[in-house]
């Protein structure tokens, strides 16, 4: 359980979550995840980064339980704690020196959007599904990442409903480079990393240092901006309300 890396190619560093059952990371987890691929991408022999997951889906984002078992001890380490190791995964994600194919299969949500909209290339299985359930969860942010995978209106609409997309819907707007059955999920993110890996190397990272200077939003300040308002959010009492809520529908 936790983050490892495993090099099965020569130039691919493939970056594994696991966190049962869900994936749902704890504060720590998130921190472990930044240094993993940070790692990967200063490696000198590595020309393509796989983020991958086990189990029935790819990330649940934060975790809820530990969220609020601080809560009720009256402290918000928690809160800050996955506050700022979000930002720093989502920021290694995107800030990795060479390029990061995302793995993705049943659910990303939450964090989950946050890493794959920060990623270079994204290949799905035919289950998977995407969505921001922030506002069932006394949360806010990674619409930001949102934005990255669908057309505004589209993310604005699933954000205050905290629906999901399907790869199939992303691949169709494009921010999906292919959906396939589970079964090839792995192979295929393997194959366009290997297709990557046939660049030079230094070429690589000047492409990707290159691309990221030329992007319309800053991602990194606008996330922290999000962030904000999850604190507001928590300040105010509704974050813990609307918790509790999820927690007892969570539970029935």
């Amino acid at each position: 359980m936790g983050v490892s890396t495993s090099g099965p190619d020569q130039g691919i560093a493939v970056v594994t979550v696991d966190f049962p059952p869900v994936n749902a990371l704890p504060v720590q987890g998130w921190y472990d995840l930044a240094d993993a691929v940070r790692a990967a991408g200063r490696d000198p022999e590595v020309r393509c980064v796989v983020l991958a997951a086990e189990g029935r889906g790819f990330n649940a984002g934060v975790d809820i339980k530990e969220m609020q078992r601080d809560t009720a001890s009256g402290g918000h380490g928690a809160l800050v704690g996955a506050n700022r190791g979000c930002a720093e995964a989502f920021s290694a994600v995107y800030a990795c020196e060479v390029p990061v194919v995302a793995a993705v299969q049943g659910f990303c949500l939450g964090g989950g959007i946050g890493l794959v909209g920060n990623a270079d290339a994204i290949v799905a299985s035919d289950d998977a599904t995407f969505g921001l359930p922030e506002l069932d969860r006394g949360a806010l942010g990674a619409a930001t990442h949102l934005a990255r995978l669908v057309p505004q209106h589209l993310m604005r609409a699933l954000y205050y409903t905290s629906r999901t997309a399907t790869a199939q819907e992303l691949h169709a707007h494009g921010s999906v480079w292919r959906v396939v059955p589970r079964g090839e999920l792995h192979d295929t993110a393997m194959e366009l990393a290997r297709e990557i890996t046939k660049k030079d190397g230094y070429l690589l990272r000047l492409a990707k240092a290159a691309l990221n200077g030329i992007d319309p939003v800053d991602v990194h300040r606008s996330y922290r901006f999000e962030q904000g308002f999850t604190f507001e959010a928590n300040l105010s009492g509704v974050a813990d309300r609307v918790r509790d809520t999820f927690g007892k529908e969570a539970r029935s």
